[in-house]
């Protein structure tokens, strides 16, 4: 089974690092984001990659075509004109980096992997959110649903503090961050048959998350598998700090390896 990463946006709310390295090269711990989503797959036995290329993809291939420089101890012989690898880190990994234009939309980008992928069922996420989520269940669920596509939901928290304010603007509670409205929310980390080719036009202008997820749902052929543990994307530098914060820590949940 094979797992699909959207890497190829601009990631233009993240525009500090971002002007520099595509958004899923931005670093946690020294290791790209992009490293860590396929580490949470890897840990439930996928090992295949396929990786949907656009804004800077040549820094992403550049990466994993120097993978043992970035990851093992090297020594270069320069009168001979020879590397030896040491303590080898690699991972046991296939990954397809694909170019999938510029300004080509999450729909356009999954269509144009579609030969990739084939008859099979896939895994299908974004290149900036890392969780705990149990890949290996949700593909259980969405077996027995029958479902052409099953999607990660996810609950967030408030973002700010939520006063209960009385008589005289007196403040009568506070409750920093609670739980959030009650909507759930795509999270990614999404199970697809390749049918959900056929609700993808073949145009790169098309939007995952708009008329083909749309589509799916109105035909009632979209499952959820609700997640209750960690979620965080990284959208923004404080969302980067945070996370690189929980992993100095040793206090990063999606660290499930």
């Amino acid at each position: 089974m094979k797992a699909v990463i959207l890497a190829g946006g601009f990631g233009s709310r993240l525009s500090e690092a971002t002007q520099v390295i595509p958004k899923p090269m931005v670093e946690i711990g020294g290791k790209p984001i992009l490293w860590h989503i396929m580490k949470i797959y890897s840990c439930h036995g996928i090992n295949e990659f396929i990786v949907c290329l656009g804004y800077k993809g040549y820094v992403i291939k550049e990466w994993f075509a120097n993978y043992f420089l970035h990851t093992s101890d090297v020594t270069f012989d320069l009168a001979k004109n020879e590397m030896t690898i040491h303590n080898n880190q690699a991972e046991n990994w296939k990954v397809t980096l694909v170019e999938t234009g510029l300004n080509t939309m999450t729909g356009g980008r999954v269509k144009r992997i579609q030969k990739y992928i084939g008859q099979e069922r896939f895994c299908l996420t974004y290149g900036d959110g890392v969780g705990d989520v149990n890949i290996g269940e949700s593909i259980k669920q969405h077996e027995k649903s029958g479902s052409k596509i099953t999607v990660t939901a996810y609950k967030p928290q408030g973002k700010f503090g939520s006063l209960e304010i009385g008589k005289n603007n007196k403040v009568n509670s506070f409750t920093e961050k609670p739980a959030g409205d009650g909507v759930w929310i795509n999270a990614g980390f999404f199970v697809c048959e390749p049918e959900v080719f056929d609700y993808i036009e073949s145009s790169d202008d098309i939007i995952f998350e708009r008329a083909p997820l749309e589509g799916l749902a109105k035909d009632g052929k979209m499952n959820s598998y609700p997640h209750f543990g960690f979620w965080k994307p990284m959208d923004i530098l404080k969302d980067n700090k945070d996370l690189n914060a929980m992993w100095d820590n040793n206090e990063a949940p999606w660290k499930v390896w």
